[in-house]
């Protein structure tokens, strides 16, 4: 035997066990490789939320929601935006909408509400609602891209928007606001809850000694991205009277079984501890009036 031979040989048995040493390392990294995440059927539910990692829309057979009739003392918001949904379900021009104030003012509820109610009201326009999580906007071209081709008009919904510091993620909602070289799908709307009417920490806006504000062109941009939305809609805490129409409306749709004096009473001692009249003050109250009495809330 030649040496060349053995040489030739060897070198074919070393090539073929780095091939087969490679091939155990591609299975193994194989198995530890996450699945790939599920192809969502837009077909399968009316609501669906985005996850960024791994990207997918993940349907939502059951909203969290009140009904429409419930919400009380801001008949005025929902007016007009359940006009703005209305229109946008049928094809027609409509804005994105802002709608900012004091917290548990009803804001996501009312989205959620008129979603439901318009999807009723106009089944054959088969309106989505999309929650996307706030530290998720820098995704949004993603997601764009997928609802662009989804084949149903879809609500974007952010819940609880704002922007703090150097945060530069605002952009990418910049561009679904005015458009980027695509611009925003004519079959997407986005709504977005906040507690900041200018989605900017206040402090950047009172200290005009701090460095954020000497940077001029980026903090003019952060303010002025509330004015990309077409519809403004401003929340507040409730008077006394709506307060009280709230809480027996809540306890009239669940049955609770006690006398007016009663509950007036004991939901004023009630937003008086939480230092604060809102609806969600109200629901706060009514879950534990439920509880006390012994009754499921329906």
């Amino acid at each position: 035997m030649s040496v060349n031979s053995e040489k030739t040989r060897t070198a074919m048995a070393d090539l073929e066990h780095i091939a087969h040493s490679l091939a155990r390392i591609a299975d193994s990294l194989e198995r530890l490789a996450p699945p790939p995440p599920p192809v969502t059927d837009m077909t399968t539910a009316d609501a669906f939320v985005w996850h960024a990692d791994p990207a997918w829309l993940e349907p939502v057979p059951v909203v969290n929601r009140v009904p429409l009739d419930l919400l009380q003392g801001i008949d005025r918001q929902i007016a007009v935006l359940t006009e703005n949904t209305r229109r946008f379900a049928h094809g027609l021009p409509a804005n994105n909408a802002l709608l900012w104030g004091a917290r548990g003012t009803g804001k996501s509820s009312l989205v959620k509400a008129v979603h439901a109610a318009v999807a009723i009201e106009t089944p054959e326009a088969r309106l989505a609602l999309v929650e996307i999580h706030r530290e998720d906007i820098p995704t949004l071209p993603r997601l764009l891209a997928r609802l662009r081709t989804c084949g149903r008009r879809c609500l974007l919904f952010c819940d609880d928007l704002s922007f703090d510091g150097d945060d530069t993620s605002y952009k990418s909602l910049k561009a679904l606001l005015e458009g980027g070289i695509e611009g925003r799908p004519d079959t997407v709307l986005f709504y977005a809850t906040s507690n900041r009417r200018h989605l900017l920490a206040r402090e950047m806006v009172e200290n005009e000694q701090s460095t954020a504000l000497h940077a001029g062109e980026a903090v003019e941009e952060k303010v002025s991205l509330s004015d990309r939305f077409g519809l403004w809609l401003g929340f507040h805490n409730v008077d006394q009277a709506t307060f009280l129409e709230i809480v027996r409306a809540y306890a009239r749709r669940h049955g609770l079984t006690i006398d007016d004096d009663t509950l007036r009473t004991e939901a004023l001692q009630w937003a008086t501890t939480r230092g604060s009249r809102s609806g969600r003050v109200a629901w706060q109250f009514i879950q534990d009036l439920a509880g006390r009495l012994g009754q499921r809330l329906t």
